[in-house]
């Protein structure tokens, strides 16, 4: 049980759509879900490994259980002890946050099985839309463009060149199941297609279990686009505009902002609107994105991502609305509230993914926080779980929080930025807050010139120059 734990007092409970939910998550998401529930009037379950017993979710939460040891496999990722602890702990909701079994169709469906409600879209979106080649057809189904590709998953050699040769190189081998960019290899001629395309299906088969490949033409300088869309069960769908998740290492996304400084309000329109209406074609539930690569001034369906994402809560401070507390209230049967004329942007904000990383060689820096300092001050929010004499463990993502910063427009953002990321203390272990450093001062990402290329070739050359 919770450490922390202390009694709700009445005037709490404004919208109690659940009495208890189970948090199937660990770390800053576990701790920005608890939030929205506390606010909500709803109990909450942490459920944590050996390894997270004095995790920030953990102490905070109504109550608590260890379900196993730091393997995640074993805990995070082990299906009957969840269960478990929701039989244990009266919990009549799962809320699967990001990452581990969020995208798990088959760990929907058991939790629907079992009397509970899943905080998520059904096991039959989850499925469809994670798998990519499966993905692609709802979405052209829906109306939306997708960067030209394999109609179905490979099955040799030869339907890979001759796709390769028609739509020319280079080509992209992405692997059907899951991301993230593994099983994921760009190909610039035959023979290094002959030579990526049993390495992508490897890396899919250990990451995935799942060894599905297909093709997709290589665009050279796109941006990445997504749209955040909301539906409830009565077939309403709204879009939460755009963010730009372009500045990209090894095809993981470091820094996003809302909106996309490359968009007019057209564009930003259009998409949003085909996004929105592609969900309602398939009678999406829940929170969802839309993923996008946009070149040229066209947008070309990449993914969907059928969870609350990382990056959620710029399109919070720019919309205001609190997207997980209407993950909760769709997941009850409670229709949105608002209309789409409702939803519209006021400002800009910017989101900084603060990992334990050495901030040139990338390599995890798990252990002790000595001293934390959280920045402050008009515009600045941080999602993070951590707090001084809290040790990262090396098991999980190294993901620590996340800087949010909103202004008036992207000058006043990115001023706050700059002021925000000299504020904040982490000491103790190595953090990529002094990349965010150099980003907020590098040209083009100052006057927004960048693409899904630009911040690796920028890592290349300052290497090189040292």
């Amino acid at each position: 049980m919770s450490r922390w734990n202390t009694e709700r007092p009445s005037c709490c409970s404004i919208e109690a759509v659940f009495r208890k939910i189970l948090i199937a998550n660990r770390g800053e998401i576990a701790l920005r879900i608890h939030r929205a529930c506390r606010e909500m009037g709803i109990g909450t379950v942490a459920i944590h490994s050996t390894a997270d017993e004095d995790a920030m979710h953990v102490r905070l939460a109504d109550e608590s259980v260890c379900i196993g040891p730091p393997d995640a496999r074993r805990s995070y990722l082990n299906i009957p002890s969840i269960l478990a602890a929701c039989d244990l702990t009266g919990a009549e909701a799962v809320h699967p946050g990001y990452g581990f079994l969020s995208e798990n169709a088959e760990f929907a469906e058991i939790v629907e099985e079992h009397g509970l409600v899943f905080i998520g879209p059904k096991a039959e979106h989850i499925r469809t839309m994670g798998d990519k080649v499966g993905g692609r057809k709802a979405a052209e189904a829906g109306g939306l463009q997708c960067v030209p590709g394999t109609a179905d998953a490979l099955t040799d050699m030869d339907e890979a060149r001759e796709f390769a040769g028609r739509v020319g190189y280079p080509v992209l081998v992405k692997a059907s199941a899951g991301g993230g960019g593994r099983g994921m290899k760009i190909a610039l001629d035959e023979e290094d297609l002959e030579a990526k395309l049993p390495v992508a299906r490897a890396e899919a088969a250990a990451s995935f279990r799942d060894s599905t490949v297909y093709l997709e033409k290589f665009l050279e300088h796109p941006r990445h686009i997504e749209v955040q869309i909301l539906a409830d069960a009565n077939g309403r769908v709204l879009h939460l505009g755009e963010r730009d998740c372009s500045l990209q290492r090894r095809h993981q996304k470091v820094l996003e902002e809302c909106p996309s400084p490359v968009l007019d309000s057209a564009a930003r329109e259009s998409v949003g609107a085909a996004a929105a209406s592609a969900a309602r074609d398939i009678g999406y539930l829940g929170a969802g994105t839309m993923e996008f690569l946009f070149e040229r001034g066209q947008f070309y369906f990449i993914e969907m991502n059928t969870r609350v994402q990382v990056e959620h809560p710029i399109t919070e401070e720019v919309f205001g609305v609190d997207i997980v507390r209407e993950q909760i209230r769709i997941a009850a049967g409670a229709g949105l509230e608002a209309r789409q004329e409702d939803i519209v942007p006021r400002g800009h904000a910017i989101e900084c993914r603060i990992n334990a990383e050495d901030p040139e060689t990338f390599v995890p820096s798990p252990g002790r926080i000595d001293q934390y300092h959280a920045p402050g001050g008009p515009g600045v929010r941080i999602d993070s779980a951590v707090y001084q004499g809290y040790t990262v463990p090396p098991y999980y993502d190294s993901l620590i929080g996340k800087l949010i910063v909103r202004g008036r427009d992207r000058g006043e953002c990115l001023s706050r930025l700059e002021r925000a990321l000299e504020e904040i203390v982490i000491s103790g272990i190595r953090t990529t807050v002094p990349l965010f450093q150099e980003i907020v001062r590098w040209a083009p990402f100052v006057r927004g010139e960048y693409d899904n290329r630009s911040l690796e070739s920028w890592l290349r050359s300052r290497s090189m120059d040292v």
